[in-house]
């Protein structure tokens, strides 16, 4: 009741325990948790797919030099940034690459996939927000065999 209670109890707290209710019924309804992890994955990998993934793989350039008489020869390796698509953005190639991502940051992995500037911050956001989802599903799992 303290989620409804506007005398006795602060703005933020209510705001919180609104939140913790909606996501997870108050960590008794796993249901509700995983379909918002679902809901939560669907869009990351929609929002990967649409601006995250890069149009090809950047490739990497090795230049070097070779002294005249011999010796060490000096290579530099250079990675082209990863460039937006312009067209072909839902295909089942990118949706492969998407879905990877999103699993790894489930479980707190980098997923190693070369991401534009949009890409990083989605799967920043993802990697804070699927765990947390999955953990008050995991909670709620584990609050209704303890009874």
């Amino acid at each position: 009741m303290r989620r409804h209670d506007r005398t006795g109890t602060p703005k933020a707290e209510r705001r919180l325990l609104w939140a913790y209710w909606l996501l997870s019924g108050y960590g008794l309804r796993a249901g509700r948790a995983l379909a918002w992890l679902a809901a939560a994955m669907g869009t990351t990998i929609l929002f990967l797919m649409a601006f995250g993934l890069p149009a090809a793989s950047p490739k990497q350039e090795a230049t070097g030099t070779i002294p005249p008489g011999g010796g060490t020869v000096t290579f530099t390796i250079d990675k082209q940034d990863p460039k937006n698509p312009t067209k072909d953005r839902f295909t089942s190639k990118r949706f492969g690459k998407a879905l990877n991502v999103t699993l790894n940051s489930v479980v707190f992995r980098a997923s190693g996939q070369d991401l534009t500037t949009a890409g990083t911050y989605i799967e920043m956001t993802s990697r804070i927000l699927e765990p947390a989802l999955l953990a008050l599903a995991v909670l709620a799992i584990r609050g209704r065999i303890k009874r």
